[in-house]
């Protein structure tokens, strides 16, 4: 991303104003480590908050002390524990109606939008709000993760940060984006998996100036994070079989495969039912009704578990439920298929009435279970391959994060971080690309991007090279044009026979020096034809122009036109100083736009 020029729809009116100087590599990367040490610092205490508010709500103690790949003890209250995520949502509904109403959600898209939208731009009480209604909705029980809090979390540390200094936006966003790589860092102690979701889904524009501080907003979160929490990957998982040989292997990557086209579709279901909930809820008047209304739903959910199989399950991040399916403690596919249900059910209910946390936690959950649910499938079929369980959820688990986030790399570096083993990736990689590819058949739109296409408010999905900014003048210039004295008649020019009724655009000298540009609708002589106006080409012609060399490259060519908010670009030959004969062409806007089409052919839809 360049701050010297706007984006291209808003070139034709532009006005130029003073630039702010971008920051050199070291300063920005300075203020990268400190977002990413001061993310990490947040992380810490946002676990904290979720470990008391859980500890008070569900046991009745005073502790910030909560390990959540432990199931939450069954507490005292009976078949009140139904009212715990009410109050908890009460509570979230008046934060956000009152301080940040960004603050509601799964908080990736917000900050995408602030990328995209508003110059990374982040109101700096969002942080505050997030971290208190989001630590309620999760320490209460709403099925919800806790990465997006702190991705936006640290997204907002990043902006606010970016709007102390005085910076131009690109350098803003690069905060933002090494914030919320921090934020997934700090969670999960993956520091590649950080720099990849930035990678992903938040940078506009890869190189060293985006690349570097986001590595070391990720590598100092981490840093932060280990130092309280241990260097401990997310979850333990036991020492797994490796694939088979030859013909087996084979048919073992052809299960995955199947796996992935099921997460697809489970995928798709999210985002559908996660949009259908958000639509539902918005019918049911009053913010504080329709959230308790949806708290009490996934309160009464998570105490039908506990009755029926003896732990919630579902409520909060669900890491607990995770480690027991990685750990073989849950291997009953109708346990699992129903656990997956029920997470897709709460999740949605939660987050589409008003709850405040993240998607990729329950992503995670819903994937073990359909995953380790498959691989019970398989195992009472007695299918003649060794089929594991706690294989088949960490793929599971992979596919279902990059089938709904469609962060097809940010999935297979995170759970192959979180989990250690390397002999998953080959299978994760051929699952996550069937899944994604099954959910962009019924959905085009992923988990994040959907919300934004909902309020006009469109996304990339695709990094692309800018390959016509490297091509030079004289390979995207027009050709077609005429070079005459200001003297001469505009009648006169008009009532020329090669004009054919095109557009043309005149170079207009005088003495032989280049005085102005204009661009002429030739078709207006037929209404012209005997009028004599007395009109020159030179009493019309516009000297907002700009002029550049045949090898000048186009990235200079639009920042000339822009700087000087030049109609067009006369292209010259040679070095000396320009006359009109050495004049070859001209580059209008429409030319540069039809230019960044000839290169997107290049990509895929």
């Amino acid at each position: 991303m360049n701050d010297t020029f706007p984006p291209a729809a808003s070139l034709q009116n532009a006005v130029p104003s003073p630039a702010i100087k971008p920051l050199n590599l070291g300063t920005l990367s300075l203020l990268a480590l400190v977002v990413g040490l001061v993310t990490g610092i947040g992380a810490v205490v946002f676990r904290a908050l979720i470990g008391f508010i859980h500890n008070l709500f569900f046991l009745g103690s005073f502790s910030t002390h909560y390990d959540a790949n432990h199931f939450t003890p069954v507490g005292h209250w009976g078949v009140l524990v139904i009212l715990v995520p009410v109050v908890g949502g009460l509570g979230v509904t008046f934060l956000v109606s009152n301080f940040a109403p960004e603050a509601k959600g799964h908080g990736v898209p917000e900050v995408m939008d602030a990328i995209y939208y508003k110059g990374g731009t982040i109101r700096p009480v969002v942080a505050v709000v997030k971290s208190l209604a989001s630590a309620l909705s999760i320490g209460t029980g709403a099925a919800v993760g806790r990465e997006g809090p702190i991705i936006q979390i640290g997204s907002a540390l990043g902006s606010t940060l970016g709007q102390l200094i005085r910076m131009p936006p690109s350098n803003r966003i690069i905060l933002v984006a090494a914030g919320a790589g921090a934020g997934i860092a700090a969670t999960f102690n993956t520091p590649i998996g950080g720099v990849m979701f930035a990678i992903e889904l938040m940078m506009p524009e890869v190189s060293v100036t985006t690349f570097l501080p986001v590595a070391l907003a990720t590598g100092a979160a981490t840093f932060v994070g280990r130092y309280f929490f241990g260097d401990a990957a997310a979850f333990v998982v036991p020492a797994l079989p490796a694939l088979g040989t030859n013909g087996q292997a084979a048919l073992e990557l052809l299960l995955f495969a199947i796996l992935g086209g099921l997460t697809g579709v489970a995928a798709t279901g999210l985002i559908r039912g996660l949009h259908w909930a958000e639509d539902a809820f918005e019918r049911i008047p009053g913010r504080y009704g329709r959230h308790a209304l949806g708290m009490a739903m996934v309160g009464a959910l998570i105490y039908a578990l506990q009755l029926s199989y003896g732990h919630y399950y579902v409520e909060g991040v669900g890491y607990s439920t995770i480690e027991a399916i990685l750990n073989g403690q849950i291997a009953t596919c109708g346990l699992l298929l129903l656990l997956f249900f029920c997470k897709l059910a709460a999740t949605s209910v939660s987050l589409g009435s008003g709850a405040s946390g993240g998607i990729f936690s329950p992503s995670l959950f819903m994937g073990a279970a359909i995953g380790g649910g498959f691989a019970a499938v398989l195992l009472a079929l007695h299918v003649p391959l060794p089929v594991s369980i706690p294989v088949f959820a960490m793929i599971g688990m992979a596919a279902m994060v990059g089938g709904g986030t469609g962060a097809v790399m940010t999935a297979v570096t995170m759970i192959f971080e979180m989990t250690r083993d390397y002999d998953i990736v080959m299978p994760m990689i051929i699952a996550v690309a069937v899944s994604v590819q099954v959910r962009r058949m019924l959905s085009v739109e992923n988990i994040y991007t959907i919300k934004l296409v909902r309020r006009g408010h469109p996304i990339p999905k695709a990094l692309h090279a800018n390959m016509f900014l490297v091509k030079r003048a004289a390979e995207v210039m027009d050709c077609d044009v005429v070079v005459l004295p200001a003297e001469t008649g505009l009648d006169e020019f008009l009532r020329r026979e090669d004009h054919a009724g095109r557009t043309r655009h005149v170079v207009v000298t005088r003495e032989g020096h280049i005085a102005g540009v204009l661009r002429v609708n030739t078709g207006l002589r037929r209404g012209l034809a005997q009028t004599d106006t007395g009109i020159t080409l030179g009493d019309v012609a516009s000297q907002n122009f700009t002029i550049v060399r045949e090898t000048t490259l186009v990235f200079d060519v639009i920042r000339r036109i822009w700087q000087k908010n030049a109609v067009m670009a006369v292209v010259v030959h040679g070095q000396d100083t320009p006359r009109g004969t050495d004049v070859v062409g001209v580059i209008s806007k429409e030319h540069v736009a039809d230019s960044v089409a000839e290169s997107v052919k290049f990509y895929p839809d």
